[in-house]
């Protein structure tokens, strides 16, 4: 990953408002929610490949606009709720531009293969013995 968390912010945008929950009166007079919007596609930090990957992975994430929506409004002071939409952003990004690991199919060993075998015959050898014969 090419960038961190003050790349990021230098090309993000905020909107902010009053936000519900608790802070009492100063819920009704401060503007503490804050709504981050980024960009993908104009971002000068992700090469084209990346920049792909990334609308395709974050594609419920997005808006109409075409922009990566973050919204915070835990805290009661807007700094901290900027802080919070910042780091929240940063994760996203990473775990959308992480490539899973191929899986190896693997086989069975020879080994594994006989002990399985030789359980079963054990087995059924043990239900046969239970068996009784009314016939005779």
């Amino acid at each position: 990953m090419n960038f961190n968390k003050a790349d990021l912010q230098k090309e993000t945008s905020y909107k902010t408002s009053r936000s519900g929950g608790k802070g009492g009166q100063n819920v009704n007079k401060v503007s503490s929610k804050v709504e981050l919007l980024f960009s993908i596609g104009s971002s000068a930090l992700f090469n084209d490949d990346e920049k792909l990957l990334l609308t395709e992975k974050l594609q419920t994430r997005l808006n109409k606009d075409g922009y990566v929506q973050v919204i915070c409004d835990e805290e009661r002071s807007q700094y901290l709720n900027k802080e919070k939409a910042i780091e929240r952003l940063t994760t996203l990004l990473t775990k959308a531009l992480q490539k899973p690991k191929v899986r190896k199919p693997t086989k069975v060993s020879k080994a594994a293969k006989a002990a399985r075998l030789d359980s079963k015959k054990r087995q059924s050898v043990k239900k046969e013995n239970r068996k009784s014969d009314f016939g005779e």
